[in-house]
């Protein structure tokens, strides 16, 4: 029974209600803003880079009929 008691609740915590060190603070807003940049570079990259034709066919045979009837 004293395993029970020996686990701490969250007031015993160093890091409940708001008293968390300012390294952490700054440390968990420098990768959350990381994250944001890599993700934000992979996107431009993935826009700029991506090359995609909707013509559908050649210049002899195309592949749709655009002209009515």
């Amino acid at each position: 029974m004293s395993k029970l008691n020996s686990e701490p609740t969250l007031d015993k915590i160093d890091d409940y209600n708001n008293k968390e060190s300012k390294e952490k603070s700054k440390t968990i807003k420098l990768v959350i803003l990381v994250i944001l940049v890599i993700g934000a570079l992979y996107s431009g990259a993935k826009y700029y880079f991506s090359d995609v034709s909707d013509y559908i066919g050649t210049q002899e045979t195309p592949g749709i009929n655009t002209a009515r009837n």
